[in-house]
């Protein structure tokens, strides 16, 4: 794989097309982020390495809307041909907030659930929020302001909160 530059844990296709108005942080404990070429990040997609040490993969041909974040907690890895749409949320990570002795902020974070997956060829709608533990499998569909904890069988179309199977693409 050829990239054009490393800054720190930062790997980027000489192939992939980055908005200059897209913000991707580099990591301060080690999270890697790779974006493989064909990839498209288009303006105000903020990209954080926080609440872990996962690494952020974005597949070759994967097309990022404006107006995402995706933080790296326990890790992001999306597959190849993956379309997000704006605004949406990847947040593999969750904040402890069960002792009422300490303030949320100083409590960290939970255990990760495993990070999120995010196979081929996946379309995600509009404000839709993907948290950790979530797999979207191969050819899966979300519908515009669904919430993902879970896993989505192939080539299904989910939509809701939480997202629930409504038909099957054909």
């Amino acid at each position: 794989m050829e990239f054009v530059g490393v800054i720190e844990m930062l790997f980027i296709s000489e192939h992939a097309t980055i908005s200059k108005f897209a913000d991707i942080e580099p990591s301060l404990r080690g999270t890697r982020i790779v974006i493989k070429k064909g990839v498209m990040i288009d303006s105000f997609v903020k990209i954080k390495p926080t609440g872990g040490t996962g690494d952020v993969i974005i597949g070759e041909d994967t097309y990022i809307n404006s107006g995402c974040v995706l933080y790296s907690g326990n890790g992001i890895k999306i597959g190849q041909d993956v379309l997000i749409a704006a605004n949406c949320t990847l947040a593999p990570v969750n904040h402890e907030f069960r002792s009422r002795h300490q303030k949320i902020k100083e409590q960290r974070f939970m255990d990760g659930r495993g990070g999120i997956i995010i196979e081929d060829d996946v379309w995600i709608g509009a404000n839709s929020v993907i948290l950790d533990g979530a797999i979207l499998r191969q050819g899966c569909v979300v519908g515009a302001n669904s919430l993902v904890n879970g896993e989505l069988k192939p080539y299904t179309i989910n939509v809701g909160n939480p997202a629930k199977v409504v038909g099957v693409r054909g």
